[in-house]
């Protein structure tokens, strides 16, 4: 992902090039309202695993025995969907998608500097799986992708050219999404309950460049990036089986999965549209 900054401040610079900055104006002062469209970088592949509480005392840092006390997931995991039972199906890595939603906000012009406040609602295709592997053999996989996300950030920049018409800009604050979860593994025994979806929250910032067209719109590019806090999914593995079955050795009610990455990092390049008065 962090070769895309360096690309973003180059195009800016293409984008904007001009031969002198503006005097006094006004021309970014008043609100707008807009959409943008993208597109979001596939999520980091970071060594993400499922990590066990097998007692049901919150902490997930138990390891799931067979009734011989062998490690039941010694298999392994992988950062991703599972295409088989076993790890030599292999993984289908985590993927990104079309980012695209509503905006709107306002400036103020002060010199060549601005500085303004925008608020967004949109949605993503971003999806991040994790998979385990046990020795039954049998795949277990949770899967998250952004349902929603609405962001609010504050934003500063400098304005220039001839008529002030060209804006960079660093922008940064608080956003919030609506997580999907699922769940699905070829186990066909034992019971499994997913918690369903969740809410996360977490910073975002981004670097930008906007023209003016005229005297009521503008149009941009944009480098945002997301990062959400998501510590909220579990899935409760529970019988009928017989007592002997690693998920109830422990505690017959069952034995709980939660991800051991509970960041939901996004990447994203839009182009926006904004009307402005």
């Amino acid at each position: 992902m962090k070769p895309l900054l360096p690309r973003l401040l180059i195009l800016t610079a293409a984008l904007a090039a001009t031969p002198a900055f503006a005097q006094s104006s006004d021309r970014w002062t008043g609100g707008h309202v807009g959409a943008y469209a993208g597109s979001v970088m596939d999520p980091d592949d970071n060594g993400d695993r499922i990590l066990f509480d097998t007692n049901l005392d919150g902490n997930f840092d138990d390891t799931v025995r067979t009734g011989a006390g062998a490690d039941a997931f010694s298999p392994g995991f992988c950062d991703g969907q599972a295409q088989g039972a076993t790890p030599a199906a292999g993984c289908k890595g985590n993927t990104g998608g079309a980012d695209w939603g509503f905006r709107g906000g306002y400036d103020m012009q002060m010199g060549t500097w601005v500085f303004g406040v925008v608020g967004e609602y949109g949605m993503n295709d971003a999806r991040d799986a994790v998979s385990a592997f046990s020795t039954t053999p049998a795949r277990y996989t949770m899967l998250r992708k952004v349902d929603s996300v609405a962001a609010l950030r504050a934003r500063i920049g400098m304005a220039f050219g001839a008529d002030s018409e060209n804006l960079v800009y660093a922008t940064g604050g608080y956003a919030w999404a609506n997580i999907e979860n699922s769940f699905n593994t070829s186990n066909g025994v034992n019971t499994f309950t997913n918690s369903g979806d969740s809410d996360a929250s977490g910073a975002q910032f981004g670097l930008g460049y906007e023209r003016r067209i005229g005297d009521m719109w503008s149009v941009g590019v944009e480098y945002i990036s997301t990062r959400l806090e998501d510590d909220e999914a579990r899935v409760r593995t529970s019988g009928p089986a017989p007592a002997t079955n690693p998920f109830i050795l422990v505690n017959p009610a069952g034995t709980d999965f939660a991800r051991s990455d509970e960041d939901f990092d996004l990447d994203s390049v839009r182009v926006t549209v904004s009307y402005r008065f």
